[in-house]
């Protein structure tokens, strides 16, 4: 099975800007919805922002306007932009692939999975 792997979390401040990434490699998911979901502590795992094969994109609206997701086709990469980031978005980054377009916000639609990347931001 096709891995997701995210990389770019880290420690940053209330302010701040952190750009994700997340790679399939050896596989491909040009035709897939990819998306973004984060789980803080205790919390469920919760929806960001999606983007289908078509470049439709889907936003959570914590993080309208802050957040903005964009794929490399050619390279196969996944992106988030995270800007003016807060304490709230403290959280593992999980990167998701699924087929077609429908239900695009729900975390059991999504076939592959990454490992998560942990983002923290300081008040």
């Amino acid at each position: 099975q096709v891995q997701l792997v995210e990389s770019g979390g880290g420690l940053v401040q209330a302010g701040g800007s952190l750009r994700l990434s997340c790679a399939a490699p050896g596989g491909t998911f040009v035709l897939y919805t990819m998306a973004w979901f984060r789980q803080a502590p205790g919390k469920e795992r919760e929806f960001v922002t999606s983007i289908s094969w078509t470049g439709l994109t889907t936003y959570a609206d914590s993080v309208k306007g802050r957040f903005t997701i964009s794929r490399d086709r050619a390279k196969n990469i996944l992106f988030l932009q995270m800007n003016s980031l807060e304490p709230e978005d403290t959280a593992v980054y999980y990167c998701a692939a699924k087929a077609g377009q429908s239900g695009m916000k729900l975390a059991n639609e999504y076939t592959h999975w990454g490992q998560g990347t942990q983002v923290t931001v300081s008040s």
